[in-house]
């Protein structure tokens, strides 16, 4: 695929914008839509054309990419809502025109998104990303993809320009599902991880001499070792500043009701992912759900954290 390709980016968050950016960078012509004036006023300042409209970003491009909030949002882009006025983005691409979201939604959802594509001739892969905005913005991204392996090969040089690893999962839909496994996991860890510390402290161990242990141990994990939630073990970590920045709780709140969803569906058991859940929907109603997903650890410390 060549550079000089019309790529057109629909949803300039924080994940979003930085990729736009990177491609870009990478030597691609972007034009991009969303519906935050801020949002829109960094991507320009980087290069990125502004487009009135997601239909307007996607005239005559070769690739759309989409990096959107959830299930409801990807399937309102591309089929439309209620009503012939509202036919979708699918029903204005061209034959042969690729399809990449990068938004982590419902395997089904993505599945929908995926046979309505292919019904109009248009090739399209799920692709959610992990890596966090640090990895958004620096383009070492990994990207968890499902669809054909045609289509991951003629996405794969736009992917290189916003990440560094790609991992094909299998079909539509099966890229959505680990991500979803992936996520599952790291908010257990990181609940169990706040549990292990809170149980330490109590009685009496030091938080970063704990965690130094452990980081050498079979308890190591990321959360011990880069994220650690219990505040001035690590001062690059959010726990550190407030438990500001990084991936919000309510985000992980989301992926972990997406993994039971995805579990109910197919009949297998997730108890600890359940559990995780409800220890973040708390953390959530307790006013932290913008605040890193750490914070968890605010739930099961006794007294909480300050």
């Amino acid at each position: 695929m060549s550079n000089n390709s019309h790529i057109a980016f629909i949803g300039l968050g924080h994940m979003g914008g930085p990729m736009a950016a990177n491609l870009v960078r990478g030597g691609f012509a972007v034009s991009a839509f969303d519906l935050s004036e801020a949002a829109l006023g960094k991507a320009r300042e980087a290069g990125v054309t502004i487009a009135p409209s997601a239909a307007a970003a996607a005239e005559g491009a070769a690739v759309v990419i989409s990096m959107l909030p959830a299930s409801r949002h990807v399937e309102r882009l591309y089929l439309g809502g209620e009503g012939e006025a509202d036919e979708g983005l699918l029903a204005r691409l061209a034959t042969g025109a690729l399809v990449i979201d990068c938004s982590t939604i419902a395997p089904a959802a993505a599945q929908r998104v995926a046979r309505a594509a292919a019904a109009r001739g248009l090739a399209m892969i799920d692709a959610p990303v992990s890596g966090g905005t640090a990895g958004a913005a620096a383009g070492t991204l990994t990207f968890i993809v499902g669809g054909a392996a045609e289509a991951l090969e003629r996405a794969r040089p736009v992917l290189q320009a916003m990440g560094k690893n790609i991992f094909h999962m299998g079909e539509a839909g099966a890229g959505q599902v680990a991500k979803l496994c992936n996520n599952m996991a790291l908010g257990v860890i990181m609940a169990v991880t706040g549990e292990a510390l809170a149980l330490g402290v109590a009685h009496g161990l030091d938080a970063q001499a704990l965690s130094q242990m452990m980081a050498v141990s079979t308890g190591r994990s990321w959360a011990t070792e880069v994220c650690n939630p219990w505040p001035g073990v690590l001062p690059n970590a959010p726990a550190s500043r407030g438990y500001s920045g990084g991936f919000g709780n309510d985000l992980m709140l989301k992926d972990l009701g997406l993994a039971v969803e995805a579990a109910l569906g197919s009949g297998a058991a997730v108890p600890l992912g359940e559990l995780a859940r409800n220890l973040y929907a708390i953390n959530s109603q307790a006013g932290r759900g913008a605040l890193d997903f750490s914070s968890v650890v605010q739930v099961i410390a006794k007294p909480p954290l300050g």
